[in-house]
């Protein structure tokens, strides 16, 4: 994909914006996305909320006090931002920028709202929305997990249906009933976005060039 990027060069990556609402297997889709086309690179983003067990920062998140994400914000370090539940996530605007300008393919992991705001500042990109098979699946799917209350999982898929709601204005949706053939339509998806004229035609300049049929 060649254009315009945050950076200061012309991008022969392509930005893949991913979102979901919490149940549909999203983060489980993208980890198998992945393992599958290993020269891709994934979007770790900025976020107020407290550091799990096991997670590391810098690899899962950059994990980051409310004072330093308002100070980001202000200082329009972020490629896009929300608020998720009660803490606030935000994708690295340089950090993207860079890995596209190296001709590097990107995902992120975002919900709607970032969403949204990637398409203003970068049209280009490529949007997929995942959804479940069915509402009771992904109640089953919640619950499955065993760490929240009734209360909780309620909340959450309130808000599930309110984010699923917005599955229109993404350019490609998968859904999430087989999760080996949900990986693979991404896989597919990401291989034949790759091999786009515009795409190619910034990644191998210099053949195109040598073949007399370049700019």
């Amino acid at each position: 994909m060649s254009s315009n990027t945050p950076g200061h060069g012309v991008a022969t990556g392509s930005l893949f914006v991913i979102s979901a609402p919490s149940g549909a297997g999203k983060t489980s889709l993208v980890r198998a996305l992945l393992e599958s086309c290993p020269d891709m690179r994934f979007s770790v983003s900025f976020t107020t909320r407290p550091r799990r067990d096991g997670e590391r920062d810098g690899e899962d998140y950059h994990f980051v006090t409310h004072e330093e994400f308002e100070r980001r914000v202000a200082a329009g370090d972020f490629l896009e931002h929300a608020r998720v539940f009660d803490n606030f996530y935000g994708t690295g605007r340089r950090e993207v920028a860079a890995q596209l300008d190296a001709g590097q393919d990107v995902i992120v992991e975002i919900d709607w709202q970032g969403a949204q705001q990637v398409r203003r500042s970068m049209p280009e990109s490529v949007s997929v929305f995942i959804l479940p098979p069915s509402r009771a699946e992904l109640e089953r799917r919640l619950r499955g997990r065993g760490k929240d209350s009734d209360e909780v999982i309620r909340r959450r898929l309130a808000e599930a249906e309110a984010e699923m709601s917005h599955w229109r204005e993404f350019e490609y949706l998968v859904i999430n009933d087989d999760f080996e053939r949900a990986r693979d339509e991404l896989v597919t998806l990401v291989r034949a976005r790759c091999l786009r004229a515009a795409t190619q035609a910034a990644r191998h300049a210099t053949l195109l060039r040598d073949l007399g049929v370049g700019d």
